[in-house]
């Protein structure tokens, strides 16, 4: 007689079947496992190593403002293909599935709310939506925002992202750079704060023009920074880049900005910084 044999079966096969997809995440920096339910409720950091994930428009404000506080502006504003674009697909076409991917009309939410006591106009870039490039649109909504804000004296909160002008806009995309840059001067000419965010990436134009032009610049660690790439620099200076080039660190380090700031950190910190910029613009007003 021969003993018979229970067939073993593999508990990792078994417990592949029952973990559902999504649940985890791998983090490019460690390369540890992490799990989604946690890492949002840690606003998109990694418990392990302090990696900051990229998060989504929506998230953002809800991790900066007062609950029920916001009020968008300027929401139904949309991109048409101006220039009639005929490129690989067309412009319409990638504005059409933008929009549906995201729920959204274009690449930045603008709006008013409050963080803590502060009353601020406040815009937030969505890098899902075409890698948040600049066209007549964000600039748009960004120069009404920074001027209404002028005219009802608040402060100007930017969460930037980009990946620089869009292209199928072209000189319609570039003239956004000097729109907002103007806004933002006759704000600061009114006695009035700007705080930009510098979040990864921002490049290009958006850096440009209005990311690099806040009374305090805040960035998030380790954000990519800087006008052209670092591939393209270093192929036409035909030079080394020293490490950690165009990063948050390093560009804080050489004097480009003010703070770098861990993204749980990040509402008290502005928070400290409207608190500072109150007592003083309210001073100056009083004393005009």
């Amino acid at each position: 007689m021969f003993p018979f044999f229970r067939k073993k079966s593999s508990t990792l096969t078994a417990r592949k079947r029952d973990v559902p997809d999504g649940l985890w995440t791998k983090c490019p920096s460690c390369s540890e496992l992490v799990y989604r339910k946690q890492m949002h409720r840690d606003h998109g950091i990694c418990a392990k190593c302090g990696f900051h994930f990229p998060i989504g428009a929506a998230e953002r404000i809800e991790m900066l403002l007062e609950n029920k506080s916001f009020e968008e502006w300027d929401a139904g504003l949309e991109s048409v293909d101006s220039l009639e674009f005929t490129g690989t697909s067309s412009y319409v076409s990638k504005l059409e599935s933008n929009m549906k991917k995201t729920g959204r009309k274009d690449a930045v939410i603008c709006g008013r709310g409050r963080i803590g006591e502060h009353a601020v106009a406040l815009a937030v870039m969505d890098f899902d939506f075409l890698a948040a490039s600049m066209g007549a649109v964000v600039g748009e909504k960004i120069t009404r925002l920074i001027e209404r804000a002028t005219a009802e004296r608040l402060p100007v909160v930017i969460v930037c992202a980009s990946g620089g002008a869009r292209m199928y806009e072209g000189l319609f995309s570039l003239m956004q750079m000097a729109k907002t840059s103007g806004a933002l001067a006759r704000h600061a000419a009114a006695g009035l704060p700007y705080i930009p965010v510098l979040t990864h990436p921002t490049t290009a134009g958006v850096m440009a023009s209005f990311a690099t032009l806040g009374d305090v610049i805040v960035a998030e660690p380790d954000a990519l920074i800087g006008f052209a790439g670092p591939r393209v620099i270093k192929e036409t200076t035909q030079q080394d880049l020293p490490d950690g080039f165009q990063k948050s660190e390093f560009l804080l380090k050489h004097g480009l900005l003010d703070m770098v700031v861990n993204r749980k950190e990040l509402k008290s910190t502005l928070i400290q910084l409207l608190d500072y910029f109150r007592p003083h613009r309210q001073g100056e007003a009083k004393a005009s």
